[in-house]
């Protein structure tokens, strides 16, 4: 598995391997420097370009899981590039914030379009609750292509491992 990020520092190497077969790719697409999530987007083509130089001539991936809509965009564009299906899942859909937030909503002003259209463009996208499936639908994102999949952590699966009894020596000569 790959879990591809902006690159946001110039120290950063491209490829960071992790445990069982995970790759962190830091992708070259704006400044190496972190910037606040609104201010992305310009930088969503260059992201989408690097994926496909990669896609085409490195790494295939039998599906991309996009997480936030930006991420969604580049993975799209990709996909529809090299052949490799893509899912997203949106955490957050502009309509909501917008709903909640008002005039005090710092996203950029084609937020919304772009999620409607990426709802509509993906192979299938995960819904993480009722409303927000709810509201994907009001969109205009066909319920077909959605999969409600909460939110949470398998708790019979993943549990914490149970704590090895230690022995500490004290005293003298400790």
């Amino acid at each position: 598995m790959r879990v591809y990020t902006r690159r946001d520092s110039a120290d950063q190497p491209v490829l960071v391997p992790m445990q069982d077969g995970v790759t962190v790719a830091h992708v070259p697409a704006g400044p190496a420097e972190p910037l606040p999530k609104d201010e992305l987007l310009p930088y969503m083509k260059d992201f989408s370009r690097w994926l496909v130089d990669q896609w085409r001539d490195d790494w295939v991936p039998s599906v991309a899981h996009a997480h936030f809509w930006m991420s969604g965009l580049a993975a799209v564009t990709a996909g529809r590039q090299t052949g490799v299906p893509v899912v997203q899942t949106y955490h957050a859909l502009g309509t909501v914030k917008k709903r909640h937030q008002g005039a005090a909503d710092t996203s950029p002003p084609r937020r919304i379009g772009y999620e409607r259209a990426l709802g509509r463009a993906v192979d299938k996208v995960v819904a993480q609750c009722q409303d927000e499936v709810r509201e994907l639908v009001r969109m205009g994102v066909p319920r077909t292509r959605m999969a409600l999949i909460p939110s949470g952590v398998d708790s019979e699966r993943f549990t914490p491992r149970a704590r090895r009894s230690r022995v500490t020596p004290t005293g003298r000569g400790s």
